[in-house]
């Protein structure tokens, strides 16, 4: 697959797909909490995305695990040592859980995909204190999408800032490409080396999404071919945004 650069009027458009993904993600964040079911959350962000004129998609999206276990819901729901691709069900939330709440839309062809890891009621200050590295280990990345740095630079900043934490990042999943597919070029680990790797340009499009772990790096895929835990079964996080290189620096796309 080869790296597609997006016109402004591309962009535009994704922008659009953005806010609607941000508004999606933002319904949910306001029912989260104990009690609640993950399909009851996947109901509303379903109900978001379809009234703005656009449509879930994850849904049907093939698995790597198995060929004909296709992603049956508008979210994943991915609690506690679920690092991502968690499957929205009658699962209710609990006091203390902390939630990965990842979501995607395609608005006039276009994919706008977005995370977010919350706490459920009062966390402990562990899971408080991964989700707040996290988030700002996102922002380190985004920081460094700026036309002239390279990939690895937002790797490495990533990586760098969860380490210096005392975290661990995944490094079987990766930030990638975001267009007219859900994953284009490139991919964007969350580990890498300064200097290195493609340099960035303005129209490229891509997610960023930070992996953080209390644990050990391992991970497996549960029988449900989709939902992906820390081998350790200790706590992760999990943000994402899409955003745009620009000549005058980063612009987010998935905001509300």
């Amino acid at each position: 697959m080869a790296l597609v650069i997006k016109s402004r009027a591309e962009i535009a458009t994704m922008r659009e797909s953005g806010r609607i993904t941000a508004l999606a993600l933002e319904a949910v964040m306001r029912a989260v909490r104990p009690g609640v079911t993950t399909g009851e959350l996947d109901k509303i962000a379903e109900d978001v995305i379809r009234t703005h004129g656009a449509v879930p998609a994850f849904v049907g999206y093939p698995s790597l695990a198995r060929s004909n276990c296709p992603f049956p819901a508008t979210i994943t729901t991915s609690i506690n040592d679920e690092l991502v691709h968690g499957i929205p069900g009658r699962r209710q939330l609990k006091e203390g859980d902390i939630l990965s709440i990842d979501c995607g839309c395609i608005h006039q062809g276009f994919v706008g995909d977005a995370a977010v890891t919350v706490g459920i009621g009062r966390v402990s200050a562990e899971a408080a204190r991964l989700i707040k590295v996290t988030d700002e280990a996102l922002r380190k990345g985004i920081e460094l999408c700026v036309v002239g740095k390279r990939l690895g630079d937002i790797s490495a900043a990533i990586q760098e800032h969860a380490e210096s934490h005392g975290y661990n990042v995944v490094k079987e999943y990766t930030g990638h490409g975001v267009g007219r597919r859900m994953h284009e070029d490139p991919q964007i680990p969350n580990w890498g080396r300064r200097k290195h790797g493609m340099a960035l340009r303005p129209g490229m499009v891509f997610a960023l999404e930070p992996m953080l772990m209390v644990g050990g790096p391992e991970v497996y895929v549960m029988p449900d071919a989709w939902t992906v835990v820390t081998k350790d079964h200790k706590l992760c996080a999990h943000c994402e945004h899409t955003l745009a290189i620009t000549d005058a620096g980063p612009e987010i796309l998935t905001l509300p």
